[in-house]
């Protein structure tokens, strides 16, 4: 259904489709950030460890878009009001 000319299941699609490619990303930072730290490398493997919590929360934020989408806003202290 499209609301304000915007198709909404289908920007729920591209939404999950960034979730998923950034839980792929967060994968790979985690594979590299164990390598760095076996090869002894702390100030690499802290750098890496440190993007893959960013990511994390980039993820969180996503999801709560994806609950909003959905219409169940996560805790977003908006209220609406039928007039």
């Amino acid at each position: 259904m499209c609301e304000n000319n915007v198709n909404i299941p289908q920007l729920k699609v591209s939404v999950a489709q960034v979730d998923d490619a950034v839980a792929l990303a967060q994968q790979w930072l985690e594979q590299l950030h164990h390598l760095a730290d076996h090869g002894k490398k702390a100030e690499v493997s802290a750098e890496l460890a440190q993007a893959n919590v960013l990511l994390g929360e980039a993820r969180a934020k996503i999801e709560r878009a994806i609950e909003t989408l959905d219409g169940t806003p996560a805790d977003s202290g908006i209220t609406v009001e039928l007039v």
